[in-house]
């Protein structure tokens, strides 16, 4: 239970005024000692300053790498962005046009990031699973440096992995529990569509083959 100042002790920085995400302040989806580094950061204070979901939406398109902290605990700016996109809640089609904006790669990272963090778990797999197509490439920054990875490896960190970009994200239930409980349709696989093609191929080729050899046997 949180108490006013008159107790003596500080409310905690950059919580959010509005309905709840997962049963708790949204800005509590980022650990509050990362928050504070958020805060704190000269990107927040001097970039951050002032945006709506649409001043944001440019801020997103400059960022040349994702990632959580780097150097001495240092928060990236996509980090802050991040934040600030959970301080703003932006109705659900603005997010959607942040994550079909595939001319801005890293935009659409935000909004996957975004959706991972605060959207219910079957939206999380309908939203993300397309992304496991998309192969254009992200630079991502950590503690160790810089790497290349591409969304599609972004995408199934945010599925699979319990922390991405130095945040614990919520918990997801796996697929198969959302499937029997009809929340979602069973996921064919890419590999599983192409093999399909091929199998069609053949017997389009099979048929063709047939057709030719009686034609042939009649010209006899």
């Amino acid at each position: 239970m949180e108490t006013g100042p008159e107790r003596g002790i500080t409310l905690e920085r950059g919580l959010v005024k509005g309905p709840e995400i997962h049963s708790q302040n949204p800005a509590r989806l980022i650990e509050k000692i990362i928050r504070e580094r958020i805060l704190d950061s000269p990107y927040w204070k001097e970039q951050c300053f002032g945006l709506t979901a649409a001043t944001l939406c440019d801020r997103a398109v400059e960022l040349t790498y994702i990632g959580g902290q780097f150097g001495q605990q240092r928060p990236t700016p996509f980090l802050c962005l991040a934040f600030k996109v959970i301080q703003l809640q932006p109705e659900k089609e603005i997010i959607l046009e942040y994550l079909a904006a595939e001319d801005f790669k890293y935009l659409r990272a935000l909004a996957a990031f975004y959706i991972r963090l605060t959207f219910p778990a079957a939206d999380v797999y309908k939203l993300l699973e397309p992304l496991l197509a998309d192969y254009h490439r992200l630079k991502l920054r950590s503690m160790n440096g810089f790497r290349l990875i591409h969304i599609d490896e972004f995408a199934d960190m945010l599925l699979t992995e319990e922390r991405v970009c130095n945040i614990a994200l919520p918990r997801l239930p796996k697929r198969i529990v959302l499937e029997d409980m009809e929340e979602l349709e069973p996921r064919e696989s890419a590999l599983g569509s192409e093999l399909s093609d091929l199998e069609g191929d053949s017997d389009d080729t099979s048929e063709v083959e047939r057709k030719n050899g009686i034609n042939s046997k009649e010209g006899q």
